[in-house]
């Protein structure tokens, strides 16, 4: 029997905790089989992003085609997409493809390393997020995009409005940054739903952006609404990170396979 199909549209991080590795991780731990257009090569450890490359828009497009037309998806989610051209070619791509898209707008590397040229932010503004079905934001990204800064819970609110605008047919705020719990926004401008799990303490969470937004597409490719796959992908990445352990010397990943040890 064929399994579940995800794609994932995202950078190389050659330390293993995010980016396509960590996808591709999430999407294997939830029964889905990933595949992968690889954007960018970067290289990156535990204490941050040393280098990065991207890869030509032609062979972005190659990639995409390759796996789509002979193999099929039934989720789509994109992550690192450094440049205009790059950000527009892919949009394109996606407004072509049946399936619900999962963007996860990266701009900044768990270190603060920037992933995502100025020139590109108005490209996701305009192109990426009108196809998206889910949009994934952190806070630092929702500054990117909107100028407002997320200090608090009704801050998250006014943001999540603010990408709304940008056309998304949801979002969910990360609000991972922020004190107290860790708690994120979903909402399609309608409903509203707050997700809530406790604080943890450890600071080896890289890939979490990453890892939620796999999860969310994940859950979509199996049939579950936004709100189940979103409830479930919170679900899996708190414990992905209640897992995570030291790597190198600095922000070890979680641990996308904490179900299985």
């Amino acid at each position: 029997m064929t399994p579940v199909r995800v794609l994932t549209v995202a950078g190389s991080d050659s330390g293993g905790g995010a980016g396509i590795q960590a996808d591709l991780k999430t999407m294997m731990a939830l029964g889905t089989h990933g595949m992968s257009v690889i954007t960018a090569v970067t290289a990156q450890n535990s204490l941050g992003v040393q280098g990065a490359w991207e890869l030509p828009v032609e062979a972005i497009r190659a990639q995409y085609r390759s796996v789509v037309d002979d193999i099929g998806v039934q989720a789509v989610k994109t992550g690192m997409l450094a440049s205009a051209p790059l950000v527009e070619t892919v949009a394109e791509l996606l407004a072509g493809t049946d399936a619900p898209v999962v963007v996860d707008p990266v701009g900044v590397s768990k270190h603060g390393d920037s992933l995502l040229a100025a020139s590109a932010l108005d490209s996701v503004r305009t192109k990426l997020l009108p196809v998206a079905t889910v949009a994934t934001p952190n806070l630092d990204e929702v500054t990117q995009l909107t100028g407002l800064e997320v200090t608090d819970e009704a801050g998250m609110r006014r943001a999540a409005d603010a990408v709304l605008r940008f056309g998304p047919r949801w979002v969910l705020i990360k609000g991972g940054h922020l004190s107290g719990d860790a708690v994120d926004l979903l909402t399609d401008g309608t409903e509203e739903h707050w997700l809530r799990a406790p604080r943890l303490d450890n600071r080896h969470t890289h890939g979490t952006g990453c890892t939620l937004a796999s999860a969310v597409a994940a859950g979509l490719a199996k049939g579950l609404t936004v709100l189940e796959a979103a409830v479930a992908a919170k679900e899996y990445v708190t414990g992905a990170i209640a897992a995570g352990f030291a790597l190198g010397g600095g922000i070890g990943p979680v641990d996308h396979a904490w179900r299985q040890r």
